[in-house]
């Protein structure tokens, strides 16, 4: 990962995706916003019990490293739903309060799209070849239901993307060190069993990258941050680790 600094506010860039200059993304810390308490501090969703005009405040201040954009968020839900973000779609259609899914696809510049997580992965997708760009919201449930792969067959829909030239990225998050599933059997269908460790933990960033590489998209062309959020609540939201908790930032869109 790469440390950078906008605003004297501190985010992550991932090193396969920094050669494009048309490119803007970024992976949020906890740090450098203005909530309080268990928020502290760039908390950036509406659904946790933060104050409101705090988090708006801390959405400027993403807004602001990502080229003033206009971040385009969503109710996350853990499900298979992936949301085309179209030059056809009013505005009104994107506000946060009429969309529901768990993927953001676009190729409309200045549309950040946004991913909130606390423990769950973010995976990021970018065709060069197309110019477009996606953004997944991939916990242990859209893991199973396999969100990844969702997400590039719409891309490969809608925007005729080749999967060979997509580059990818996986953001910090619960790592098989502190991913612990003692009801393993019953949550996590017998197929993922092979992710599990001797114990009751589960490697998610690995079957993250067997879902893309699956998928289509070339092994050297994936990247895993491979920190896990809960061991770094320092600087990462962790629900695993804190349960009352802000959510992360992390941002990808067109120049």
């Amino acid at each position: 990962m790469i440390l950078t600094e906008t605003n004297r506010v501190s985010y992550y860039r991932l090193p396969n995706l920094e050669p494009f200059p048309n490119l803007i993304h970024g992976i949020f810390t906890r740090n450098g916003g203005f909530s309080k308490g268990s928020f502290d501090s760039l908390n950036v969703s509406l659904s946790v019990g933060d104050d409101l005009k705090n988090v708006m405040r801390n959405r400027k201040v993403v807004s602001g490293c990502m080229n003033n954009g206009e971040l385009v968020f969503t109710k996350q839900v853990h499900d298979r739903h992936v949301i085309i973000v179209s030059e056809r779609a009013a505005d009104s259609a994107l506000s946060e309060t009429n969309l529901t899914g768990d993927a953001l696809i676009t190729d409309i510049n200045n549309k950040m799209l946004v991913i909130k997580t606390a423990d769950c992965q973010a995976v990021l997708l970018y065709d060069p070849v197309k110019n477009v760009v996606a953004n997944v919201h991939s916990g242990w449930r859209g893991s199973i239901n396999n969100i990844i792969g969702a997400t590039i067959d719409a891309m490969k829909e809608n925007y005729n993307c080749n999967p060979f030239y997509m580059l990818a990225g996986i953001s910090p998050s619960l790592g098989p060190c502190c991913a612990e599933f003692i009801n393993y059997k019953k949550e996590i269908p017998g197929q993922f069993w092979k992710y599990k460790d001797s114990d009751f933990n589960f490697d998610f960033w690995a079957l993250s990258a067997d879902q893309l590489s699956g998928a289509g998209v070339m092994p050297g062309n994936i990247y895993s941050c491979n920190v896990c959020t809960k061991c770094n609540k320092d600087l990462f939201y962790s629900y695993r680790g804190e349960k009352t908790t802000g959510r992360l930032a992390t941002v990808i869109g067109l120049k």
